[in-house]
């Protein structure tokens, strides 16, 4: 049992009922405050715990670190960068100082003041510096759609889909953190019953639900990633906001796949979520369909059992939610993907961000972006105010939302929340 995610630790930290953040959670992220520098960050409740001043105060010099520097940086590469077995003593190190019957903090003023952060006084910010970004296509529900959609119903996964974990790399650069405000992207589009393409703002603009995870460690070229190993070179997950051009996409993926309609902007949450504290919310993932190849062979439980929302608000309404998803309808595993990339022996580094793909369930309320739920434009989404849409509109803002949760606990992730912007000027 890894000792942080006792269910029966206690806090003296107040945490407000279903909070995404208790003292099992302990996640990672960059926060600011004030004047000061961005530095790394942990949050318990509605309060950011800052490292580096917990470094200041010896609070980690009893325990086998040689470099104090990553809690000091402005992003978390270096942190964790740290073996597992130290990142994992450090995270039993925080829970330890603010479990309710520690005073360490709890009972010196001048300390707790230094080191808790309401959280309405932090900014955040992208966590890593993000080298590399891959995008899967690894939920078979959603993969079934698009296929209905744009191939022939009766076939809607291409031969390869049930033997291979399908992915593409995308523009790390245009990866941004929860809060951004993103302009409606221009394109070439092909209109209806034409023959030539014209440049103009996205039409069909969407979103896409999903989860990422970020990886830990350095290879080198030539160097696969066995399935068993892939656990000890994630770091964590965190929520993914693909947006998606629609009718950009259709003009320009074939032969090679999306371009610029993926490129303008992907929105993550800004805490990262440890696999430890996903520990206990492991479960099996779809039996597979065809018989796999030995490197993509699981003999263990692979996926996570993590409830995903979808909100729409639109300017000056309350948010709607439009959807509810789970990462457990995620056909290929975050395990599986990292060993499939690395097959061709592809190095990866510390701070790569592989996205799931949109994580559609098998339920119309379910599906993952608004492609599927108007079902091309077909049918209105409901999203409150008697209002309706297909499509995202300019002022839109779209929430995402994650956690897992048991009768003992609930890991959450906070949000990734993007507003549209309309197209800017030429």
């Amino acid at each position: 049992m890894i000792k942080a995610n006792n269910t029966k630790l206690k806090s003296w930290i107040e945490i407000p009922e279903n909070s995404d953040f208790p003292i099992q959670n302990i996640p990672f992220g960059i926060v600011s405050f004030k004047n000061a520098e961005p530095r790394p960050a942990t949050r318990i409740g509605d309060y950011a715990i800052d490292l580096s001043a917990l470094s200041d105060y010896g609070y980690f010099d009893d325990l086998p670190i040689e470099d104090f520097s990553p809690f000091y940086q402005p992003i978390l590469n270096d942190f964790i960068e740290m073996p597992l077995k130290l990142r994992r003593t450090i995270r039993d190190k925080i829970s330890d100082l603010f479990n309710h019957d520690c005073p360490d903090i709890r009972d010196n003023e001048d300390q707790k003041k230094l080191i808790i952060i309401p959280i309405q006084e932090c900014k955040t910010h992208l966590p890593v510096f993000i080298p590399n970004y891959t995008d899967f296509y690894s939920s078979r529900e959603h993969a079934t759609n698009v296929g209905k959609m744009f191939r022939d119903p009766e076939n809607a996964l291409l031969p390869n889909w049930l033997h291979i974990p399908v992915g593409y790399h995308g523009r790390s650069s245009s990866i941004v953190v929860s809060g951004a405000q993103i302009h409606r992207p221009k394109g070439q589009i092909l209109e209806k019953n034409k023959s030539t393409p014209i440049l103009a703002p996205c039409k069909l603009l969407d979103f896409e639900l999903e989860m990422a995870f970020i990886t830990s460690s350095n290879t080198k070229l030539g160097e696969p990633i066995p399935l068993e190993k892939t656990h000890n070179k994630i770091f964590g997950l965190v929520l993914f906001n693909d947006l998606s051009a629609r009718d950009i996409q259709k003009w320009e993926y074939q032969p090679l796949g999306p371009f610029l309609s993926k490129s303008f902007g992907s929105v993550i949450s800004p805490w990262i979520v440890t696999l430890d504290a996903l520990e206990n919310f492991r479960i099996s993932q779809p039996k597979p369909e065809k018989k796999l190849l030995p490197y993509l062979k699981f003999k263990e439980k692979n996926n996570y059992d993590i409830t995903l929302e979808v909100y729409l608000k639109a300017k000056g309404k309350k948010k709607t939610k439009i959807s509810t998803s789970n990462s457990k309808y995620l056909y290929w595993s975050i395990h599986q993907q990292l060993a499939h990339q690395t097959i061709n022996g592809c190095n990866i580094s510390v701070g790569d961000i592989y996205a799931s793909g949109t994580i559609s369930g098998p339920t119309p309320n379910s599906y993952g972006s608004m492609l599927e739920l108007s079902w091309m434009g077909t049918k209105k989404i409901n999203i409150g105010n008697g209002e309706t849409r297909t499509f995202i509109k300019d002022n839109d803002e779209i929430i995402l939302r994650a956690y897992a949760k048991n009768s003992n606990v609930r890991i959450g992730f906070g949000e990734s929340r993007v507003k549209i912007l309309a197209a800017k000027e030429s």
